[in-house]
């Protein structure tokens, strides 16, 4: 991927660009890292954490599977 946030350079990850994705617009080229994201919403990132794990256990796309622990 090697993208870096719009506003602090941070590398992204994918979870990164989902959350971005997720809140702003799917169709986005160029994102904010989580931390930016989340200050950008007034939200924590405890909240943020919080919101991804909602959006990944309800089967949303945009973010990678959780990986089995079997």
């Amino acid at each position: 991927m090697n993208q870096s946030c719009t506003k602090c350079s941070v590398s992204l990850s994918e979870i990164d660009v989902a959350f971005y994705k997720k809140l702003v617009n799917r169709g986005a080229t160029s994102f904010m890292c989580k931390k930016c994201t989340a200050e950008h919403f007034q939200i924590s990132l405890e909240r943020a954490d919080e919101l991804i794990e909602h959006f990944r256990r309800s089967g949303c796309r945009l973010f990678p599977p959780f990986e089995n622990k079997d």
